[in-house]
């Protein structure tokens, strides 16, 4: 879904990011005399990252879950900034954003399917674009929502919705990328997948809780107010073969 670089929109991005960029350019030229001794590698660069994250709804558990089932009334107005456009009944085509770096640039185009809840459990996958032919990548998108009701310290119903997030990313780049360090690649693109997972859930969380509040009258839990939503990047599987 993303490439393992920089994002155009510099503001969506955290010191931590742009750093790694920085870093990666200055490897670049500190290696740059053993660049024409590198072997091209054709295969396609896998960046894999496992992530978990939660938030709380001032709500019982089946008011909730009515909520999330009406996904068309609140799924394209809460994951913007990013290009959303329906795909049938429970599908969406998402434009994630325009990220590039060292002259190498695309805009990421991924197919998500909602798939309706089974006993509490919602599961969002990926799915073809009609018509659509990724420019050098590939992206296995696998998520899963858990409700899961709890109670506050005066005894008013909460729900907590847990996700998790099984991301593979695999990028087939130009030649000239190809003759940079394997393990560079790598660690920056594992990096950089974890920092944009990370920002997007995020603010699509927090969207996604001032939406359901407001529309339902209800107050704003504690962690909204806090930003707290409790992310995990719980570990990354790509790893450099020559270690």
């Amino acid at each position: 879904m993303q490439t393992p670089f920089t994002n155009h929109r510099a503001s969506d991005l955290s010191d931590p990011v742009l750093d790694s960029v920085s870093n990666l350019v200055d490897n670049v030229d500190s290696r740059s005399d053993n660049l024409a001794t590198e072997v091209p590698r054709h295969n396609p660069v896998l960046f894999h990252g496992d992530y978990a994250g939660s938030m709380e709804m001032s709500a019982g558990l089946d008011t909730v879950a009515r909520y999330l089932d009406d996904h068309r009334a609140w799924f394209v107005r809460c994951a913007q900034p990013m290009t959303v456009t329906p795909l049938g009944d429970n599908g969406y085509d998402l434009t994630v954003g325009q990220f590039g770096a060292l002259g190498y640039d695309v805009e990421p185009k991924i197919g998500l399917h909602l798939l309706p809840q089974d006993h509490g459990i919602y599961r969002i996958e990926t799915i073809t674009i009609p018509g659509y032919k990724s420019p050098g990548y590939e992206v296995d998108f696998k998520a899963s929502l858990e409700l899961n009701e709890i109670f506050d310290a005066t005894g008013q119903p909460l729900t907590q919705v847990d996700w998790n997030l099984n991301l593979k990313v695999w990028v087939s780049f130009p030649r000239f990328i190809q003759a940079l360090p394997q393990g560079l690649i790598q660690k920056t693109g594992d990096h950089l997948l974890s920092q944009i997972v990370r920002q997007v859930s995020k603010r699509l969380t927090h969207k996604v809780q001032q939406d359901f509040h407001e529309t339902s009258g209800l107050p704003f839990p504690e962690s909204y107010r806090q930003r707290n939503h409790h992310f995990f990047d719980r570990f990354s599987k790509a790893t450099d073969p020559s270690e």
